[in-house]
């Protein structure tokens, strides 16, 4: 049993909302919210699933899943924070190992539960196994090699989430795309603290480029869109066609998307150091949002794509208010 450090402080008091939202990096749930929207839109694309309030609580369960994963990721870390991190609510005595375990429990429970609100057994066939990766990320795969993979597969199923009220098949390209992203972002995280190295980088930044191209130049015909969704033959001809307006969104998402991570990787691979790998890792996840809103516009959803356009100007006025209070940005490990 690893022993406590010294500097792990003990707080009698309960912590406030600050110090609660420091630890489940609130702001951060803007970058997740998209799965879910994104796999919706790709589910319903071409078919005639009508889109319900209750599908509302799809992206409240993906931040409520999220949320609890930061919390269980200090949780887990909080021997390792002591020493590298002492400013962390843990650590530095704020919030109790003790309430960081019951935050990651409840947000998952209500995660799960907003999940079945939203979509019946079928999302809580998909909310159940995210929930147990996300667990299983935080308290036992993360420094092992297969921590990325389990990592890589929470966003997966997190898209498959939000596909759970029409057809998921339609969203496993969405899926698969933000699945390879998180993979890498989660690879070059590790390198936050000693440094990355070149190979590592230039292979996330390659992907990056062919994650970009893939959404961009791939945007379904309309006779696509209704093969995806499993539509009869006799519905091809009154498929809904993918409008100019939405395949240049695509491109220009896309676009936004690589110009976002791809600058900050590419300074990792020339140089390798902990601070230009925490740059990369920040920038990776801000960009989930414009690589969700690309997804969105593919399957047709414009209006999917310009509540994530204002998602992302929300999360970079957050940004800049916390750089202007000299807050640190946000890392996922």
């Amino acid at each position: 049993m690893t022993p406590r450090p010294a500097n792990v402080r003990q707080r009698a008091q309960p912590p406030g909302l600050a110090d609660l939202a420091e630890l489940v990096r609130a702001p951060a749930a803007l970058s997740v919210v998209g799965d879910t929207l994104a796999g919706l839109a790709a589910a319903r694309a071409g078919t005639a699933v009508p889109f319900r309030a209750r599908h509302l609580l799809l992206p409240v369960a993906s931040a409520c899943l999220y949320l609890g994963g930061m919390a269980l990721n200090d949780y887990g870390d909080r021997h390792v924070d002591a020493v590298e991190r002492p400013e962390r609510p843990i650590p530095s005595g704020r919030v109790t190992p003790r309430t960081a375990l019951a935050v990651g429990a409840t947000l998952t429970a209500g995660g799960v539960a907003a999940a079945g609100l939203a979509g019946g057994r079928r999302a809580v066939a998909v909310a159940l196994p995210l929930a147990a990766c996300v667990w299983t990320y935080d308290l036992v795969a993360k420094d092992r090699a297969s921590g990325p993979f389990v990592m890589a597969a929470c966003r997966g199923l997190d898209v498959l989430l939000g596909a759970t009220p029409g057809r998921m098949r339609s969203a496993l390209p969405a899926a698969a795309g933000l699945t390879a992203h998180t993979l890498g972002v989660t690879v070059l995280s590790r390198g936050e603290v000693h440094g990355t190295t070149p190979e590592v980088a230039g292979v996330v930044a390659a992907g990056t480029v062919a994650g970009a191209v893939a959404v961009a130049a791939t945007v379904p015909t309309a006779t696509r869109v209704a093969a995806l969704a499993d539509a009869p033959a006799s519905a091809l001809s009154v498929a809904p066609t993918v409008s100019p307006a939405a395949r240049w969104t695509t491109v220009a998402a896309a676009a936004a998307y690589a110009a976002a991570v791809l600058p900050g990787q590419v300074r990792a691979a020339a140089r390798p150091t902990a601070a230009n790998a925490r740059t990369a890792t920040r920038s990776g996840i801000q960009a989930m949002v414009p690589l969700q809103a690309a997804w969105a516009a593919r399957s047709g959803s414009l209006g999917t794509a310009a509540v994530l356009a204002g998602v992302a100007a929300v999360g970079q006025g957050l940004r800049l208010l916390g750089r202007a209070r000299g807050r640190a940005g946000v890392s996922i490990t």
